[in-house]
């Protein structure tokens, strides 16, 4: 499987971070540096955090279909909260899917197009506290570049749920939602993704953050996929540009009928810091 440039990037951005890690620890010591990118590893690792983000997250997985062939979807994921009162933060999560399935529309050759998009709309209050939390409305958008391979093109909404703690060296929480949609094709889906962080100095840091989706129209045998597995990422800044790059892989315990056992997950997060007043 060729890789593309895109992968490249981010699998070069990962070394170099690793890189970076290993040069550090022969130096001095810049704490403001240190506590700045540590600082931020945490916001990142916060859905709620009142923190502008720009990630690029690749999802392939292996051996789909009868063929075991490779699919590919790149989520682009602009995060911008928007502050409504002292009090309350609206945080606008997007993702914008670009698909590469393995079949095309004839069976044969790959195809890549863009999928429907979804929007997140968490109503957070902005006073830290030991539970943070976020609620409101998850959207679908009837975005896709067909129907028949990269999504349903219908309109969906549902309810969205986030809800984590941080704990010392320790960020944990999850996300919930189901969307149904409404029109010619009808889609019951629920997703549900729990997190775990463990950050290391130099901004270093070990992730679970499995995704676990049912599609409540399928038979009860194919309706969950339920991945298990982890990865590690670091906070660097290029420039003056702080990055989170990171790389996980998951195995897929529980899955249907011709889907993956294998996926693997690469991301590169710009960041844009508000600055102090």
């Amino acid at each position: 499987m060729k890789l593309s440039c895109f992968k490249i990037v981010l699998l070069c951005c990962l070394l170099f971070s690793l890189v970076t890690y290993g040069q550090e620890a022969e130096q001095p010591e810049n704490t403001s540096a240190e506590s700045e990118e540590a600082k931020l590893a945490k916001a990142t690792q916060n859905p709620v955090a009142d923190l502008y983000s720009l990630p690029f997250q690749n999802n392939t997985t292996f051996n789909v279909g009868p063929r075991d062939r490779t699919q590919n979807v790149l989520n682009i994921q602009p995060v911008i909260p928007i502050g409504l009162s002292e009090g309350i933060n609206l945080i606008n999560r997007v993702i914008i899917p670009v698909v590469t399935q393995p079949y095309g529309d004839n069976g044969i050759n790959s195809s890549t197009g863009i999928g429907d998009i979804s929007y997140t709309a968490w109503l957070s209050p902005t006073k830290a506290s030991k539970i943070m939390w976020g609620v409101g409305p998850a959207l679908q958008i009837p975005t896709s570049s067909s129907a028949d391979e990269f999504g349903s093109r219908e309109f969906g909404i549902g309810p969205s749920i986030v809800a984590l703690t941080i704990i010392d060296k320790w960020v944990a929480g999850v996300v919930l939602n189901n969307i149904w949609t409404f029109g010619d094709i009808s889609e019951n889906k629920f997703l549900f993704q729990y997190f775990v962080n463990y950050n290391l100095p130099k901004a270093v840091y070990l992730v679970s953050a499995p995704i676990l989706t049912a599609n409540w129209n399928a038979n009860n045998s194919e309706q969950w996929i339920v991945p298990f597995g982890g990865g590690i990422g670091k906070v660097f800044k290029l420039g003056k540009l702080p990055i989170n790059v990171n790389a996980q892989g998951y195995y897929n315990a529980v899955k249907p009928d011709g889907w993956g056992d294998w996926q693997m997950r690469v991301q590169a997060q710009l960041i844009f810091p508000k600055k102090s007043k």
